[in-house]
């Protein structure tokens, strides 16, 4: 039961870090772009689209969260892990820096799923 606390505490945190990180897109798209690891981010309307797409998958969490069903959460965040891995791959392709994208996005993936292991135990 300790095991799944944990996995609620972590999806918690996890939620609320991505919808601050996509309010962040929304409110201010270059400042948000660089921390994300690309600089040279010319197109605001997709900074946008990024945005709404973490704030998104916050609630999504959250809901999760909220109607108690460890497994079915610890899914969401194993198959939502997929977003980060697809991040740092952005990242990279885009000649942003590997510190940035195995710091931040890596450290992201392995979090989630280290809290779906949670949820799942």
């Amino acid at each position: 039961m300790i095991i799944t606390h944990i996995g609620y505490v972590l999806t918690g945190l996890v939620g609320l870090g991505i919808l601050i990180i996509g309010a962040r897109f929304l409110l201010a798209p270059r400042a948000a772009a660089a921390a994300f690891g690309i600089a040279e981010a010319s197109a605001d309307a997709y900074l946008s689209v990024k945005g709404v797409r973490d704030i998104a998958s916050g609630l999504i969490a959250f809901i999760l969260l909220l109607a108690g069903m460890p497994h079915l959460l610890g899914w969401f965040m194993l198959v939502a892990s997929t977003i980060p891995i697809g991040d740092a791959i952005i990242v990279l392709r885009h000649n942003g820096t590997k510190a940035i994208a195995f710091g931040v996005h890596g450290t992201t993936v392995a979090v989630m799923l280290a809290t779906a292991a949670f949820l799942f135990a």
